[in-house]
């Protein structure tokens, strides 16, 4: 098992984990482990899936790349 240590954690974001660990009766180690696992449970195939979903979705640019940025830089 590995460890790990989380510096500068948002004051708030700890105290909204305590609560969550606190309502589901369990120490704030084992509800962050659990929102860890929760976070992470998509595999790379999974999100680029997700990625592919959302590309298709967009409607398709008729400028290159490069006149975007020229376009950019001109304003």
């Amino acid at each position: 098992m590995a460890t790990i240590t989380i510096r500068n954690l948002d004051d708030e974001v700890a105290e909204r984990l305590r609560l969550q660990a606190r309502l589901r009766g369990v120490s704030v180690e084992q509800e962050a482990r659990r929102v860890l696992a929760e976070g992470t449970r998509w595999t790379r195939r999974e999100i680029a899936a997700q990625a592919a979903a959302i590309r298709a979705r967009q409607p398709p640019s008729r400028m290159s790349s490069v006149d975007l940025i020229r376009e950019d830089r001109d304003r």
